[in-house]
């Protein structure tokens, strides 16, 4: 067993090592050993995953970024790395819908229990353990042609934290110890949060979000482990925010309230830079969320970050919410052209019930639906 000394000089070498290059820590490595007791177990898969992760987003990728696509089970995971997906998206749309452990279905509102995301992230890693294991059992070995990487690295969604600092510094090591890679915090008010594509959200000041992105790196810290923290704004198309506290903010703030409270702001997408470029130096991937596929707008912003952080990854929603027909042809998707303008890792959710519909009606009599709107992105 090393000694408190051992891994607090093991920690601050760590920290030299060019992974963490451009990452902020408001924190010593004695806070962390001071928070890890005197036994720290190993979190293999999480470890795994953080390195498989981190090297796809600096060239192992096969098209040059990360796609990710959304699965809630086991067997959604599995035939995902047989197609040669390289990660798994798990996110909190889907796990209202149909995988928490309320056995409920609800909106994208964080309405579900808190340790449901983590659930389903072991559920995946138990499945893919199960499916190396047989793998394995029958002789087939990395070096074989037959042979599939089954340990996927999976993002996670944290929505909005559940709650505040303490909630989020819980979370993200639930998440770790569920074996996930990468995790996503929003900067939205946890008790009002709504999905990024409906209105109404409300902002939490600049600094409270920056806290929580901290505590999620503590966490990891105290883990032991390298696993990536998204940050992600909502900022585009939020018109409010909680408190006018953070001179940060009052840029943005119009100076009207509503009935509630919440103080009104210019949504657009310089808010949405400003806290891009706020969070840059706590995470590994920053996010703007926006209400369409608009690659100008995409562009505006990570040109915004890049001028001041280059080189700082970025991530991209191309969510099946979006009407992409309308702004984009079958000629033009959305991915390569994000990816050239430093969106390495793109996530999308699809929506296992419209499949199953679309099964559906093609074996019943009768006039068939036309495909989901959304369905074109996941072509």
């Amino acid at each position: 067993m090393k000694t408190r000394t051992q891994q607090i000089e093991e920690l601050n070498k760590e920290w030299t090592n060019p992974r963490w290059e451009g990452i902020t820590r408001p924190y010593s490595a004695e806070d962390v050993v001071k928070l890890r007791g005197s036994v720290n177990p190993e979190c293999t898969l999480a470890q795994l995953g953080a390195a498989k992760m981190w090297r796809l987003l600096h060239g192992e990728a096969k098209k040059g970024y990360v796609n990710s696509l959304g699965a809630l089970t086991g067997g959604q995971a599995l035939q995902q790395a047989k197609a040669g997906i390289e990660a798994i998206y798990l996110s909190g749309w889907q796990v209202a819908a149909d995988a928490n452990l309320a056995s409920s279905m609800y909106p994208d509102q964080s309405l579900y229990p808190a340790n449901s995301v983590p659930a389903v992230v072991d559920r995946i890693n138990n499945s893919f353990r199960r499916a190396d294991q047989i793998q394995w059992s029958a002789g087939i070995e990395p070096n074989d042609p037959r042979y599939t990487d089954y340990f996927l690295p999976i993002v996670a969604d944290a929505e909005a934290g559940f709650g505040g600092v303490l909630n989020a510094f819980e979370l993200m090591k639930s998440m770790i110890e569920a074996g996930a890679a990468a995790v996503h915090f929003e900067d939205q008010l946890a008790s009002v949060k709504k999905c990024g594509h409906m209105g109404g959200k409300v902002l939490v000041p600049t600094q409270e979000a920056i806290q929580k992105l901290v505590a999620a790196r503590l966490a990891a810290d105290v883990m032991g482990v390298p696993t990536l923290v998204i940050a992600r704004t909502d900022a585009d198309a939020a018109d409010l925010i909680t408190s006018d506290c953070d001179p940060y903010d009052r840029q943005f703030i119009t100076g009207d309230r509503t009935s509630e409270g919440f103080f009104r702001t210019h949504a657009g997408i310089e808010q949405a830079i400003s806290r891009g470029l706020a969070y840059a130096p706590y995470a590994d991937l920053v996010w703007c969320e926006t209400s369409t596929p608009d690659l100008e707008l995409a562009k505006r912003f990570a040109d915004a970050i890049h001028a001041k952080y280059p080189g700082k990854l970025l991530a991209y929603n191309c969510s099946p919410s979006f009407n992409w027909q309308k702004k984009l042809d079958d000629k033009n998707h959305c991915q390569l052209p994000a990816a050239a303008v430093g969106y390495g890792l793109q996530v999308s959710v699809h929506h296992p019930g419209r499949y199953s519909q679309h099964v559906v009606q093609h074996v019943r009599p009768g006039p068939r639906l036309r495909p989901g709107r959304g369905d074109e992105a996941l072509r």
